[in-house]
């Protein structure tokens, strides 16, 4: 199967914990590469203090070339609302087949760019916020946990798990509506005992013989 191409905007204290369920997903699960793309080439923070290298820069990317484009929320949204690069790399992606999935403050960034002109929104930030800012339009703001419409899905930040099955689903890797769920009955021992399969073990065996070969 081709693989496909994702990409995810960071800008200052973006957040990792709000999309790593969907990232390690795609990448761990799935095996999918993933960009990371940012205004500029240098490290940028994450509001949990981990320091990320973009592969390229919006005026090196194309929205049109992603299957989709991840956006994290972030404690600090003014740097990246007035990024005019940023934002500009956002509105090229309008009227392609991109999907655009945003998290927390970040449906903001799709608001500014014109991805969300007439059609519902969720979003973790304040409603002061909305008011504050005439390109977002309230009357689409809705308060609900995620919101799919057209090209976009929009969640609340506390619901990540959700915005990943949302986001997998809607890629076609069939997650279903359990994904990551940990709310079920309670797990037996033997459920919470993890075996390789032989060929795996084995795979397992012959790369540890590079470590102690070196010995």
């Amino acid at each position: 199967m081709e693989q496909k191409k994702y990409a995810v905007l960071v800008y200052p204290d973006f957040s990792l914990q709000e999309i790593t369920c969907l990232t390690s997903a795609l990448t761990v699960w799935f095996g999918e590469k993933i960009d990371i793309i940012a205004s500029e080439k240098r490290p940028y923070a994450s509001e949990e203090g981990f320091q990320v290298i973009p592969d390229k820069t919006v005026d090196e990317a194309d929205p049109a070339g992603y299957a989709c484009v991840i956006l994290p929320g972030t404690v600090n949204p003014l740097p990246a609302l007035f990024d005019e690069k940023l934002i500009g790399f956002l509105r090229r992606g309008k009227g392609t087949d991109t999907l655009f999935a945003a998290i927390s403050s970040a449906p903001a960034l799709l608001c500014k760019a014109g991805l969300l002109d007439g059609q519902d929104f969720t979003a973790g930030f304040f409603v002061q916020l909305a008011q504050t800012f005439p390109f977002i339009d309230e009357s689409h703001f809705v308060h609900q946990p995620v919101v799919e419409r057209g090209n976009t899905i929009t969640a609340i930040g506390m619901f990540f798990r959700e915005f990943a099955q949302a986001v997998l689903n809607r890629l076609g890797y069939g997650v279903g509506e359990h994904f990551m769920d940990t709310s079920g009955p309670a797990y037996t021992e033997e459920e919470l005992t993890f075996r390789w399969t032989e060929a795996d073990y084995q795979e397992f065996l012959q790369e540890l013989k590079e470590f102690t070969d070196k010995d």
